[in-house]
């Protein structure tokens, strides 16, 4: 749906560019957006309820957060038989009559989660229906994280590895550092260089018990370039069908880009398949492989110990013999 056919009942106000960053009008939709869509007050009035507790492994940790709320994203069922047959809720005619966003240089829709992780989630859907792809929207990832910095974070799940919208190109926004791994990421402890030149670096990050790679940089076509070519390394190392599997966290701060990058080797771990009680509900998208663990069922939350976490995040991520393969040619 071009920008300019958008029902203006949708459009609460529009950024094209700043300064001003994009946070304010954000913030101000969320204020806005609670007062008129009751869902939307509903969900935030819920992360007041939260349980959050922190759970130790070797050298990192990690928080669990109990969140009944995220129990309809974590289930999904994201095989293409069901993407087919449901109605697309990302797609504006689609959206709840109260829900508003910002339009994003005339390309995206800036909405506020319903079911928030934090108080400031929300989802960058593109105003037009197309595969969930970073190939090609690379830069708009990247302008994004420029223009809501510093004050968040934006993040992408790839299709086969997190996003419970496969079908709809979308990224989604939290607020800086409220994902552990985005305080790791800047130790010098956990950094191991691989590449160093032209204001490009590239790190492993070590320590924290799942695959991660550090891209930092100003030149955003340097930045791009590199990540291009990890993408496909990648899917070559991985025998990718589509795109590789990845999740992606992206901050701006400073004139500089950092991306925390996770190449994944499955979407979910063995313990979400599981019969019964047996059964863990938790499916590892951007945040959880960030290091806070979405439990919607309140038996995982207390359940969950550092050897579950350790077994999950070995499942989900490449080997370490991958990520050299990756990396060899970073």
């Amino acid at each position: 749906m071009p920008a300019t056919t958008l029902p203006p009942t949708k459009v609460f106000a529009r950024y094209d560019g700043g300064p001003p960053s994009l946070a304010p009008l954000a913030l101000d939709l969320l204020s806005a957006q609670r007062e008129t869509w009751d869902q939307l007050a509903a969900g935030v009035a819920s992360l007041a309820t939260v349980r959050v507790r922190e759970i130790r492994c070797d050298g990192y940790s990690v928080n669990l957060q109990f969140n009944p709320g995220r129990i309809v994203s974590t289930s999904a069922k994201v095989d293409a038989a069901t993407i087919r047959e449901r109605r697309c809720f990302l797609c504006i005619e689609n959206l709840p009559l109260p829900q508003q966003g910002i339009l994003y240089r005339d390309t995206f829709l800036v909405l506020c989660n319903p079911a928030p992780i934090f108080l400031g989630h929300y989802t960058v859907s593109h105003v037009e229906h197309r595969p969930q792809r970073l190939d090609g929207n690379l830069l708009a990832f990247l302008m994004l994280a420029r223009d809501f910095s510093p004050k968040f974070t934006v993040f992408y799940n790839g299709p086969k590895c997190g996003a419970s919208a496969p079908d709809h190109l979308h990224f989604q926004v939290s607020p800086s550092g409220e994902i552990p791994i985005e305080r790791l990421a800047v130790l010098a402890e956990h950094q191991r260089t691989v590449f160093d030149e032209e204001g490009i670096r590239v790190s492993r990050l070590g320590g924290v018990g799942r695959a991660v790679i550090l891209v930092e940089g100003d030149d955003t076509d340097g930045i791009a370039a590199v990540l291009t070519n990890l993408m496909d390394r990648m899917k070559a190392v991985l025998g990718d069908e589509g795109e590789a599997k990845v999740n992606i966290l992206c901050a701006y701060d400073d004139g500089r880009w950092r991306l925390i990058i996770f190449p994944r080797g499955r979407h979910r771990p063995e313990a979400f398949f599981r019969e019964g009680d047996n059964r863990v509900m938790i499916s590892p998208a951007a945040v959880d492989i960030g290091g806070l663990v979405i439990t919607p069922l309140e038996r995982d939350f207390l359940r969950t110990d550092a050897a579950l976490i350790r077994q999950i995040f070995a499942e989900v991520s490449v080997s370490d013999q991958q990520l050299d393969e990756i990396l060899g040619a970073a």
